[in-house]
């Protein structure tokens, strides 16, 4: 499934760390930044989660709430969470319904190997619950700002 600017953003309600549980609509009114990441405690998703964090009080100030999503268990999450100190809610996607609603569970490649997995994204979901921005095929390094500066020019 493709998703494009200005689709509705696909409802969910998925288990989160802390034995949470949100709902899109849980988040009506407010900006969502939404980002997918391919697997907890790894290196890439490590750097992009401290990125977020780093920048979360300003997300906050510019009326935004951050998610990041992955296919991994709620006790995953628990223990990646606690161990970075995300002050932000890991959705738990372990049947991948959600991966698959915004078309980010897709054919990877690396070192001559094809495999289904995560493709690092990102959306953003304005306060009508409409998607005001996409991030493809995301590279660390900055991204968390440049995230940021979209939020802040809603």
């Amino acid at each position: 499934m493709s998703i494009s600017i200005g689709d509705k953003a696909p409802a969910f309600d998925l288990p989160t760390d802390g034995d949470g549980r949100l709902k899109l609509a849980d988040l009506k009114g407010k900006a969502i930044v939404l980002y997918f990441y391919p697997k907890d405690s790894t290196p890439g998703c490590t750097t992009e989660g401290n990125d977020f964090a780093a920048l979360h009080a300003d997300f906050v100030k510019a009326g935004a709430v951050v998610l990041g999503a992955s296919k991994d268990s709620v006790k995953r999450h628990d223990t990646f969470k606690a161990k970075q100190g995300f002050p932000f809610p890991l959705l738990s996607d372990e049947d991948g319904v959600l991966c698959e609603a915004y078309g980010v569970w897709v054919l990877k490649k690396n070192y001559g190997r094809e495999y289904m997995g995560i493709e690092r994204a990102t959306f953003l979901v304005d306060a009508k619950g409409k998607i005001a921005n996409i991030w493809r095929k995301v590279r660390v390094k900055g991204h968390a700002a440049e995230v940021l500066e979209a939020v802040q020019a809603l």
